[in-house]
């Protein structure tokens, strides 16, 4: 059954984190993307804790052709540990987001916030490691006084190189779905696409690095659909 499930996965991946065709009604960015995610135990604050988790998280990306910062994010977050072994690691979070959000991305600068709640899932494999991550999203824009519910789906395989295990092959993908319409323009359905492959280093047991290309396909309402090649740069710490 494992098994099965493991090629299930892999051909389901393989399948999103193929890049769409552009077309006329497509247009195109180069942009960078660089994040820093700190995540941990609050245990060293008090032994009782030791089963909550905090996430810190932020990120800056630069579009128009990697001219000008775009768009910030700062992200917090409490968890709780589900199921921590050798094997597998299982937590749920709560969280709060900001998202300043500047040209090329939008034509008036706006600050967007965001509650967020999400199951996360991490597994060893034979071959390396699988995660799932469901998140769900409440959006507030100034634009308009709906709150946007948004569900996110990343799945993510990192396989360590033989000859240099410190070394990875990582490849990812995450699907975006509105749940509902709202009155500053979210469309029920499909909202973007997110796919990732690349190189991690693992500096030590608790810092680790993914530089690689994003595809990034966005679903636009009255604009033409946004295809972004991102060159992506993530640091990760987790304590």
């Amino acid at each position: 059954m494992l098994t099965k499930s493991i090629s299930i996965s892999a051909v389901t991946l393989s399948a999103l984190l193929s890049v769409a065709t552009t077309d006329a009604n497509t247009t195109t960015d180069f942009q960078t993307w660089g994040n820093v995610t700190a995540t941990g135990s609050l245990g060293s604050i008090n032994a009782d804790w030791k089963k909550y988790k905090y996430w810190l998280e932020g990120q800056a990306r630069f579009g128009n052709e990697t001219s000008q910062f775009s768009q910030g994010m700062v992200r917090t977050g409490l968890g709780y540990t589900l199921l921590d072994n050798d094997m597998d690691k299982l937590s749920l979070w709560l969280g709060y987001a900001w998202i300043p959000t500047e040209e090329p991305f939008t034509k008036n600068a706006f600050d967007e916030h965001r509650i967020w709640q999400q199951l996360l899932w991490s597994g060893k494999l034979s071959f390396g490691s699988l995660t799932s991550r469901s998140r769900l999203e409440q959006r507030f824009l100034p634009t308009g006084g709906d709150v946007g519910w948004r569900y996110r789906q990343l799945l993510k395989i990192s396989v360590p190189m033989p000859f240099a295990p410190v070394f990875s092959l990582v490849a990812s993908d995450e699907f975006f779905a509105n749940i509902n319409d709202t009155n500053w323009g979210a469309n029920d359905g499909f909202d973007q696409n997110r796919g990732f492959v690349g190189i991690g280093y693992n500096f030590n047991k608790n810092i680790n690095t993914e530089i690689g290309y994003m595809n990034q396909y966005i679903n636009r309402t009255n604009l033409p659909n946004l295809m972004d090649h991102i060159l992506s740069v993530n640091l990760y710490l987790n304590y």
